[in-house]
């Protein structure tokens, strides 16, 4: 099911709304993970065309894709947001992405690093990611 999915687009408002006050907080805090997906999210829609469809998908039996990029028909970029340098992937990822009809698999983390992880996915660093949308764009 595409789905959608909210986010608050300033993380500063947030963390100051939820009363976390330094990165060190911002650690030890439950929020963390939906954060950092709502930064990446955020940075990702600021250099995509405008004609790039996005959206959430998860399956009903609960498999997700935290950000789909439809470019068109034939070329879809499913994206999943995780905050370590050691992100490990959902056993159901690879069905998803099959379902969405994915072309690009990429997992976005909290590294700096670029590497595959099987299956054509490709684990990213956001400053990595933007810099692939960007070169789409020129």
């Amino acid at each position: 099911m595409k789905s959608p999915r909210f986010y608050i687009r300033d993380s500063g408002i947030q963390h100051r709304l939820l009363g976390i006050d330094s990165y060190e907080a911002l650690l030890s805090n439950p929020v963390l993970g939906k954060s950092w997906e709502g930064f990446v999210v955020e940075n990702i829609h600021s250099v995509l065309p405008r004609r790039a469809e996005t959206y959430y998908y998860r399956t009903a039996a609960g498999a997700e894709i935290d950000l789909v990029i439809k470019f068109s028909s034939s070329e879809i970029w499913a994206i999943e947001i995780k905050h370590g340098t050691a992100p490990k992937l959902s056993k159901h990822f690879n069905q998803t992405c099959a379902d969405v009809g994915a072309t690009q698999k990429y997992v976005v983390y909290g590294g700096n690093d670029e590497f595959p992880v099987g299956n054509d996915v490709t684990v990213i660093s956001l400053q990595g990611i933007m810099q692939k949308l960007q070169r789409k764009l020129t």
